[in-house]
């Protein structure tokens, strides 16, 4: 049977607080660089690619594990056009930081960054290949799947404990301020003659110095943001011109554009298996 480069994405609304993507041919997925505000958590099932994370460079293989801090800027592309498939779990940082809290491995409530970045080990390989085996199992009940990743990552999180940070810099006050003005503003349209003035910083400094902190410049940002946003109307089903336009961006076609470059998939397949559930509902 020849596998599909169509990406194909799993939710479940009993589970409102993951999302697992599943490529079996990424030889054509290519990323820009971007971030989530989830952590992920994924799986070179076969080949290999390139994982870039912040400023490191990693060359992954089929057994390996990638971790992926919420808002870390990060890439992950095949090597020279080579066959590779990888599964990637989105976990929501909230769920997961009470997670942690809960088994007391984390000292307060509030999200705290995981430094490791990639895992060889074969036994958290095979163990994550049968969660989300049984994630993907259609005659799996919702509290089968909810035991499997609660069991799965909270051995993980125990395992991850008690490893020394790793040192990030924290953006100065300013720059924290022009980010979250972006957040608040994130459909609207925004010049960086405003930003030079909200700041105080000149124009190429302003660049310089968010990219260094962020990862991205202002506008790509900005872009990731919309994203993101378009990402989370999509599974609210709301139709990919509607959701383009509550995004900020002025027409469907650079929505989907932008979509794909990011998210490695077309609005129309991401939002696909929203639209198989409401087809199994009306056949119920």
């Amino acid at each position: 049977m020849a596998l599909t480069h169509q990406p194909h994405f799993w939710r479940d609304p009993g589970m409102p607080h993951v999302e697992l993507r599943v490529v079996e041919d990424g030889r054509q997925v290519g990323y820009a660089r971007h971030s989530h505000t989830q952590w992920s958590l994924g799986a070179v099932t076969a080949g290999e690619s390139t994982f870039h994370y912040l400023d490191d460079e990693y060359r992954i293989h089929a057994g390996h594990l990638v971790l992926m801090n919420p808002d870390w800027v990060h890439a992950c592309n095949p090597v020279d056009g080579q066959p590779w498939a990888y599964r990637m779990l989105y976990v929501d940082a909230g769920w997961l930081t009470r997670l942690r809290h809960a088994a007391r491995l984390i000292d307060t409530p509030c999200w705290q960054d995981i430094p490791t970045a990639v895992i060889a080990d074969p036994g958290w390989y095979a163990g994550y290949r049968r969660m989300t085996d049984a994630l993907l199992e259609p005659q799996r009940d919702l509290l089968n799947k909810q035991s499997e990743l609660v069991e799965y990552l909270s051995a993980l999180m125990h395992h991850l404990a008690g490893q020394p940070a790793r040192p990030r810099s924290l953006p100065p006050a300013t720059l924290r301020e022009l980010a979250a003005y972006l957040d608040e503003h994130v459909a609207e349209e925004v010049s960086l003659d405003a930003l030079c003035q909200r700041s105080g910083y000149s124009a190429g400094h302003l660049i310089r110095a968010f990219k260094q902190h962020f990862g991205l410049t202002p506008h790509a940002y900005l872009i990731n943001r919309r994203i993101q946003l378009g990402q989370r109307q999509l599974k609210q089903g709301k139709p990919i011109a509607e959701a383009a336009l509550n995004a900020g961006f002025s027409d469907q076609p650079h929505f989907q554009r932008t979509f794909k470059r990011l998210v490695a998939a077309t609005p129309h397949q991401y939002r696909s298996p929203l639209l198989e559930q409401e087809i199994d509902a009306a056949d119920r």
